[in-house]
């Protein structure tokens, strides 16, 4: 089973910019759907975008125009860069297939976006 280890996060000030990376474990060529989720205190887990193999693109409304997701299949790696943060952005930051696999879970990276 394929693990993705999240990093990139930190404190930004609003209108700040972060990039986070997803470093799989084994091969996300044969992974149709990667995606970046989010799950902020007291919410649920939700899917703020993704991308097929082909590059295609989908974003969460709260999200696009802001955020751009990629892959790179010969690192085994998924970006997700962050511009003209706010405070709601502010969670805990995941990588996984879309749909999830539940065994694949990483431990995620916190994105705090205050002043």
């Amino acid at each position: 089973q394929v693990q993705f280890v999240e990093s990139g996060g930190g404190l930004v000030q609003p209108g700040g910019s972060l990039r986070l990376s997803c470093a799989a474990s084994g091969n996300i060529f044969n992974i149709y759907i990667m995606g970046w989720y989010r799950q902020a205190p007291g919410n649920q887990r939700e899917l703020v975008a993704s991308i097929r193999t082909g590059r295609f693109t989908n974003y969460a409304d709260s999200v696009k125009g802001r955020f751009t997701i990629s892959r790179d299949n010969n690192k085994n790696t998924v970006y997700l860069q962050m511009n003209s943060l706010t405070p709601e952005d502010t969670a805990v930051y995941y990588c996984n297939a879309v749909p999830d696999r539940r065994d694949s879970w990483g431990q995620g990276t916190q994105v705090t976006v205050s002043s």
